[in-house]
């Protein structure tokens, strides 16, 4: 099969995700322009009119404009939550200031004679404004929303990192599986979609340029109807269902997403709730504060990551039962959040190379990688390069090890660089699917500077107070899941694009945890 059946084939099977994907995108896309423009035309008009303020207003726009994406979403969270809420305020803020320029440019552009013969002709201010001034200035408003409308759809791919959905959802999994099919599926459509929006604005444009600026009001209306049909048919449909929703979310990654369906499919198989699933919600510090924020009820985390990354905590012990006692006490006493039983694989981290460096230098351990570090390059993620017990930091202080050269890069593209040479070394997850699809060896952590990284359900306590049921359900899981189920699994997802929740459903039907077909 080539390379375009493969995709093809994809885009066949996947027709649902991308469907959904795509409706997500555009209904964020236009929420956030009309607010924008709601905001910025208004405005700009105004300002117009008022010249003393306009630097300083269009200023404060620009410098919005300058903070990176990401922190802004992240900066977000503490105040209005996850999902597509941060999102629209974002992408909103992103869109003001091209439109707000433009706006302010082009009303203030006007020839002052022509505003002045509709003075003479008997025309109040309300209709030099509509008939004059609006539609002469109008291409290069339109100019700043079509410039705006393209930020909007580009930036919000990066939505998905906060619950929002998206067409950044397929490119985030294209990224963290190490497949290209998935990030075309979700980069051309959205790339279509800016293509799209602009010719329906440049349409309107023409229309409206120096004649009237109805055809803008019918374009806004026809935005309007386009996000608010659909919502309001949702909100009648939906009148009548009465079982209580459980959001439980995952992190990044096939493994997060895979365990969240078997709570799921535990919960929604003894009780009358139902489940809703945040998956690929980002990194640690996304989760975890939309934990403490209530707008999720439980996540999946690992005990060593809550010691080291959450408690800023040494490890008092590299036993597994000792961690894990260290890791639930603490997360009980400082943030009132319970873990439930571990189960009994551990997806710590590790150092990888390949079969081939490992042939050719003899390293085994990362006490050995000291020996070369003046001609090592390593990749590491971001998160793992910033932990400062159990990240690079730590690495640091216990081996003594200085590697040369270190980037630091995107969980999904750091195992292809490796296996392409750009890199030597990268920080890798002993159950992640690469490990077998690159054949990578682990490093020995020779110094134990690793903790144990077993998985648990984390919850609010406030959740297991009003849902006591929740506890028995989950630790059904407890001890369960060997290194080798896990990392098989992953692969499943990972490699061979199964679904997860089918993946999750096949293991605990052969654990006897959910009955067979039929039973």
């Amino acid at each position: 099969m080539t390379a375009i059946e493969a995709f093809f084939q994809l885009l066949q099977d996947r027709s649902d995700l991308l469907t959904t994907a795509l409706w997500q995108h555009i209904e964020m896309s236009l929420i956030s322009l009309l607010i924008a423009v709601f905001i910025a035309v208004p405005l700009g008009i105004f300002l117009a009119m008022y010249k003393k303020g306009a630097e300083p207003v269009i200023g404060t726009t620009a410098v919005i404009q300058t903070i990176p994406s990401l922190a802004l979403l992240g900066f977000l969270i503490p105040f209005v939550g996850i999902g597509t809420t941060p999102a629209i305020i974002a992408l909103s803020a992103y869109a003001l200031m091209p439109i707000l320029r433009n706006t302010y440019t082009g009303v203030k552009g006007v020839d002052p004679a022509l505003a002045e013969a509709a003075r003479g002709m008997g025309m109040t201010y309300q209709q030099q404004l509509m008939k004059v001034q609006l539609p002469l200035a109008m291409p290069t408003i339109m100019a700043g929303i079509r410039t705006g409308m393209v930020l909007i759809v580009g930036t919000a791919t990066l939505a998905a990192l906060v619950g929002a959905g998206g067409l950044g959802d397929l490119i985030m999994t294209g990224l963290n599986r190490s497949n290209n099919y998935y990030i075309l599926m979700g980069a051309i459509p959205a790339a279509l979609l800016a293509l799209l929006f602009d010719a329906v604005l440049r349409v309107t444009e023409k229309r409206a340029s120096g004649s009237s600026i109805r055809p803008i009001f019918a374009v806004v209306a026809a935005a309007i109807l386009v996000v608010a049909v659909p919502n309001v048919y949702q909100a009648f449909d939906g009148r009548g269902t009465q079982a209580e929703q459980i959001t439980l979310a995952g992190k990044l990654g096939a493994e997060p997403e895979i365990i969240i369906n078997m709570y799921k499919l535990l919960i929604e198989e003894e009780t009358d709730y139902e489940v809703v699933l945040e998956e690929g919600l980002g990194q640690t510090d996304i989760v975890f504060q939309a934990l403490l924020n209530e707008d999720i009820d439980g996540y999946f985390e690992f005990t060593g990551t809550a010691i080291t990354n959450l408690l800023n905590e040494e490890p008092v012990s590299n036993d597994e039962e000792e961690a894990f006692v260290q890791a639930r006490d603490g997360m009980f006493n400082e943030y009132g959040l319970v873990f439930l039983e571990p189960m009994a694989y551990q997806n710590t981290y590790a150092l990888a190379v390949t079969e081939e460096l490992q042939a050719e230098t003899g390293v085994e351990t990362i006490s050995d990688l000291t020996e070369f570090e003046d001609e090592l390059t390593a990749a590491f993620t971001f998160e793992f390069f910033d932990r400062a017990t159990d990240g690079y930091p730590g690495i640091q202080e216990a081996y003594g090890l200085d590697i040369a050269d270190v980037q630091t890069m995107d969980p999904g593209l750091r195992s292809e660089a490796l296996v392409a040479g750009d890199v030597d070394v990268i920080d890798a997850y002993s159950t992640d699917s690469y490990m077998i699809r690159y054949n990578l060896v682990a490093l020995e952590d020779d110094e134990n500077v690793f903790p144990p990284f077993n998985g648990a359900p984390l919850l609010r306590e406030d959740v297991l107070l009003d849902y006591p049921e929740l506890e028995p359900i989950l630790n059904q899981l407890g001890g369960m899941i060997t290194e080798e189920e896990m990392m098989e699994m992953n692969y499943e997802v990972d490699e061979n694009d199964a679904d997860a929740r089918v993946v999750a459903e096949n293991y605990l039907t052969e654990a006897g945890l959910l009955p067979a077909d039929g039973e």
